[in-house]
């Protein structure tokens, strides 16, 4: 801290300083920042300039971490088999739930006719009570109720409608639910096409001559910059001068 910080703080101004010491500080992370995201651009005109051509994001670039070859044939990785799996399993399911579907139609179909016979039992109670309050006008409750009747035979014929209408949601359903059938024959259509292809690929590449007796193939021909594993001649030599001692 300077000496004209210091009269400062003790004048009271010390917060004008700080506000100026953090403009100026702003100020110069701004600059540096600026400086920064000019730096790239200077290299691509650079490189345009000397005629480097820039590979956009979409061409090919070969990841150095993907494993080579492909991963083993296991249980996981066996296409074919995961198919099976997968149709297997979607038929089992799609059966269960047919299965499912087939006994909530049962249920509302039972809800339909339980309805139509307590509404057959109120038409009986609203002619009865219409009947009563005819002969006896005096008595009030028996157009009361022949009015509750009629309410609630409203309520049931709107519940059996409802019920109506849930069986044909549900055979729709059911009629939605044979595409899935159809999703699994067509996923079988691809496992035999994907089967055939794989027995012909065999028949093509078979071979009277065992692979037993076939010769091994070479580690290192002439262009390879990977020779690591390669025994050099001075290395040949010291094998040589070993057997000699021997």
């Amino acid at each position: 801290m300077t000496q004209e910080e210091l009269d400062a703080l003790m004048a009271g101004d010390l917060d004008d300083e700080l506000a100026v010491m953090d403009e100026e500080e702003t100020e110069a992370i701004s600059d540096e920042t600026a400086g920064e995201d000019a730096a790239p651009a200077s290299e691509d005109e650079s490189a345009s300039d000397v005629g480097m051509d820039i590979p956009d994001e979409g061409s090919f670039r070969v990841d150095a971490s993907q494993q080579w070859p492909p991963p083993p044939p296991t249980e996981d990785h066996k296409v074919v088999n995961q198919l099976d799996n997968v149709t297997k399993d979607s038929e089992k399911k799609a059966t269960e739930i047919m299965d499912k579907l087939e006994e909530i139609n049962n249920l509302v179909m039972e809800i339909e006719t339980d309805g139509n016979e307590a509404s057959s039992v109120i038409d009986k109670n609203i002619e009865t009570f219409e009947k009563l309050a005819a002969k006896f006008p005096n008595i009030a409750l028996f157009g009361e109720m022949a009015e509750e009747n009629r309410k609630a035979s409203g309520q049931i014929g709107a519940v059996i409608e409802k019920s109506q209408a849930s069986v044909d949601e549900i055979m729709m359903i059911m009629d939605i639910m044979q595409y899935q059938d159809i999703h699994r024959q067509k996923i079988e259509r691809v496992i035999n096409v994907m089967r055939a292809l794989s027995k012909y690929m065999n028949s093509l590449f078979e071979s009277s001559v065992d692979d037993s007796a076939r010769v091994t193939s070479a580690t290192h021909i002439a262009g390879d910059s990977d020779t690591a594993d390669v025994v050099s001649e001075d290395e040949i030599e010291a094998l040589l001068a070993s057997f000699g001692q021997n």
